[in-house]
C-alpha cells in the first residue's frame, strides 16, 4: 500500500471516528479537519450557525485569483440507530479491501482522499486555487452549503468549476432530481371506538389525503412528464412514515405522515403541492363542520434542488478526460451540486463509493475506489498547475 493510500485510510479513519449525525455537532470533526489544515498551512475559515453548535469550513490552497476549483463535502451524516451493524458504527473497521463506518463512502471517503492531497498539492506551483468547501446538514436539507455559498459570494472570487464528492462510483453525474419533504399534522376529537359519529378519526382523514398523493403518483407515471437518463423517469411520490392513535378502542385523535417528493429538473413542484393542499383543505372543511377544532395542517421544506449541468460542457469534458471516461450519468439522489451551478459555478457530481451503500448497516467503501478518486484529484492538481 502506497503512503497516499495509507495517509488516506488513516484520516477517514479519525472522520469516522467523529460521530456527525446531523442531529450533533459537527464541530469536533470540522475543528480536526481545520487544525489539520493549519498544520500544512493552509488557512481555513469557519463559517458557523446561528448556534455557533455547527459550522462550515471554506479553505484555499493556491494563489489569490479567479479560476479555482471547488471540492465540496459534507460532514454529516445520517444515523445508525436501530441498523443491524455487525461493528460500532463510528470505529472503522478495515477488511475484505473495504473500510467499513457510518460516513464511509456518504461522504467521508471523499473529504478523506481531498485532505491526504493537501502536502501534495502545496508543494505544486498550482496556478489556480484549489477550494475546499465542507458544509454540515446536508442530510437534512443542504442547510449549510447556503452559508457557504452566501461566503463565497463575498469573496468575490470567480470559480471556474466545482465537483461534489457524493458516492458515484467514479461515474461523473450531470443531473439529479429535486426533493421536497411536505409533513402533515392531522387534529380530530377522540371519542370512545363504540360511538364513532361522535368522533373525528385522525388517522381516516390522513388516509384519504394520503390516497390522494398516491392518485397524484399513478398520474405521474402514467401522465407525467418522463425523462430519458433517470433510472426512474419521471417525478415521485411516497408517503414514508405515518404515525397515530393511542389504543385500539379509541378513535385517534391526532395522526401526522410524511411524504417525500421527487421531482425532475424543470419540473414546478408547486402544481402538485397546490394540489395536495386543495385536497388538504376540502377534508379540513369536513372535519371542522363535526369538530371545529379540527383540521389538518401541511407544511414543507426543501431538501435538495434539482440539478441539471447545463452550459458545463468544457468543465464536464475536462473531468472526463481525468477519469479517462466518455459517460455521464443520471440519479435520482439530491446533493449540494444546484447551488453551486446557481451561482455560475459549472458543477459535477462525482465521488467513491456506491450510493447503494449510503444509510445503510455496514456502510462501506472499497479501497479500489479511494485510490481511483486519489489518482483523479492528483490529476486535477496537476492540471491546474497547467493553466494558462
Amino acid at each position: 500500500m502506497s503512503d497516499l493510500a495509507e495517509k488516506t485510510n488513516e484520516i477517514l479513519s479519525t472522520l469516522i471516528g467523529h460521530p456527525t449525525v446531523s442531529r450533533n455537532s459537527n464541530l469536533g470533526m470540522i475543528e480536526w479537519i481545520h487544525s489539520y489544515l493549519g498544520g500544512h498551512g493552509v488557512t481555513a475559515q469557519l463559517i458557523y450557525d446561528a448556534e455557533r453548535r455547527k459550522a462550515n469550513l471554506w479553505a484555499t490552497i493556491g494563489p489569490d485569483t479567479d479560476g479555482g476549483v471547488v471540492l465540496s463535502g459534507h460532514t454529516d451524516v445520517v444515523p445508525a440507530d436501530g441498523q443491524d451493524w455487525r461493528t460500532d458504527p463510528f470505529r472503522a473497521e478495515q477488511r475484505d479491501a473495504r473500510i467499513f463506518g457510518r460516513g464511509a463512502c456518504d461522504m467521508k471517503g471523499f473529504i478523506a482522499c481531498v485532505l491526504a492531497q493537501v502536502p501534495s498539492w502545496n508543494r505544486q506551483p498550482l496556478k489556480r486555487p484549489l477550494h475546499l468547501a465542507f458544509s454540515y446538514d446536508e442530510e437534512v436539507g443542504c442547510l449549510g452549503v447556503r452559508g457557504l455559498i452566501e461566503h463565497m459570494k463575498a469573496t468575490g472570487r470567480k470559480a471556474s468549476g466545482c465537483v461534489v464528492g457524493e458516492p458515484t462510483g467514479m461515474e461523473v453525474v450531470v443531473a439529479h432530481k429535486g426533493c421536497l419533504c411536505i409533513y402533515g399534522q392531522v387534529r380530530g376529537r377522540a371519542a370512545h371506538s363504540s360511538l364513532p359519529p361522535q368522533g373525528v378519526n385522525a388517522i381516516d382523514y390522513a388516509s384519504r389525503l394520503i390516497n390522494h398523493v398516491r392518485e397524484l403518483a399513478l398520474r405521474e407515471v402514467q401522465q407525467g412528464q418522463q425523462q430519458t437518463g433517470f433510472e426512474v423517469p419521471y417525478s415521485t411520490l411516497a408517503t414514508t412514515t405515518i404515525e397515530g392513535g393511542v389504543a385500539v378502542n379509541v378513535i385517534p385523535e391526532h395522526c401526522k405522515f410524511s411524504v417525500d417528493y421527487r421531482y425532475l429538473p424543470g419540473a414546478d413542484p408547486q402544481r402538485l403541492l397546490s394540489e395536495i393542499e386543495a385536497r388538504c383543505a376540502q377534508l379540513s372543511a369536513e372535519m371542522r363542520s363535526i369538530a371545529p377544532e379540527s383540521g389538518i395542517q401541511l407544511r414543507h421544506e426543501t431538501w435538495a434542488l434539482p440539478f441539471i449541468a447545463e452550459g458545463n460542457a468544457a468543465w464536464t469534458a475536462l473531468i472526463q478526460k481525468l477519469l479517462r471516461t466518455d459517460r455521464t450519468r443520471n440519479v435520482t439522489l439530491g446533493t449540494e451540486a444546484a447551488y453551486f451551478q446557481g451561482v455560475d459555478v459549472p458543477t459535477v457530481v462525482c465521488g467513491p463509493g456506491s450510493i447503494a451503500q449510503a444509510h445503510q448497516a455496514n456502510e462501506y467503501v472499497g479501497l479500489d475506489q479511494l485510490s481511483s478518486c486519489s489518482s483523479f484529484l492528483e490529476g486535477l492538481g496537476k492540471k491546474l498547475c497547467d493553466v494558462r
